[in-house]
């Protein structure tokens, strides 16, 4: 019987050690699990940071990158508006260019009329020389236009538009170098002093003026004259070139001027302002 228990107590001892054993392996295991999951947990955390900061790392660069393509899209837009203005300023300066060299040409029309009527002015002054040394006329530039003047007290009586024998005569010297000069027009301007005058044939000096005016040219074309070439004006008193309060100054007003008509076809112009009349 304590043979009995004893091998019995072997067996139940045996199994505890054997128990006992395999509760510590599996303890041992448990531990080893578990210090390996606290690794792989640790190892996880490590590894999700890591990840974390290349996401943060990612972003900034994500950021730099939208940042530079923003300063670069403005830099394009810069180039294209500087491009545009560039070609803005090209097609100003190719206008300008065009608008001058128009107004140069312009310009040197200008130049050459003026001394083309320069030398028409030389031309007449040197015509008329003798008659001017004489003292029977004037030549000179009245607002732009070439006047041969001759005072009416020489031409006419007080009161008269019929001309005096030595008016006709000097009528007759001036046509004579009038005709001698191609293609030009002359208007004949009658001028009188303030003096006023009421008279049946001449109610005021507006008549005397255009009577004196209308003789002269009739007294040219006689004279030689083609009658297309002259017309006939009055200005009474009230062009003065002198005030009338002296003798002197009403003795220059009483005057006949023949004017050089000014040939307008040459002036820079004259063909637009042609088309524009119709």
């Amino acid at each position: 019987m304590l043979a009995l228990w004893l091998l019995l107590a072997c067996v139940s001892k045996g199994k505890y050690e054997a128990l006992e054993m395999d509760l510590d392996g599996t303890r041992a295991e448990l531990v080893a699990r578990t210090a390996s999951g606290d690794q792989e947990a640790a190892d996880l955390r490590a590894a999700l940071k890591t990840e974390q900061a290349q996401v943060v790392a990612l972003e900034a660069q994500v950021e730099e990158l939208k940042a530079t393509l923003a300063a670069e899209e403005k830099r394009a837009q810069g180039l294209v508006d500087e491009k545009t203005a560039l070609l803005s300023d090209k097609a100003r300066l190719k206008g300008s260019m065009e608008e001058m060299k128009t107004a140069l040409s312009e310009l040197e029309a200008r130049k050459l009329a003026a001394e083309k009527r320069v030398s028409e002015y030389k031309d007449l002054l040197s015509r008329f020389k003798s008659l001017i040394d004489a003292g029977k006329l004037q030549v000179k530039i009245v607002d732009g236009r070439m006047v041969v003047a001759l005072a009416t007290d020489v031409l006419f009586a007080s009161g008269s538009a019929a001309l005096s024998p030595e008016g006709k005569a000097a009528i007759q010297d001036v046509t004579r170098v009038l005709v001698t000069i191609p293609g030009k027009a002359y208007q004949v301007e009658g001028h009188t002093d303030n003096v006023p005058i009421a008279t049946a044939a001449y109610p005021s000096n507006w008549e005397l003026a255009s009577a004196r005016a209308i003789t002269v040219v009739r007294a040219m074309v006689e004279a030689g004259l083609p009658p297309g070439r002259a017309s006939a004006a009055s200005y009474g008193e009230y062009k003065p070139v002198k005030a009338n309060t002296a003798t002197e100054g009403k003795a220059a007003n009483r005057r006949i001027e023949i004017v050089v008509v000014p040939d307008l076809s040459g002036l820079p112009g004259f063909e637009e302002l042609n088309r524009a009349g119709g």
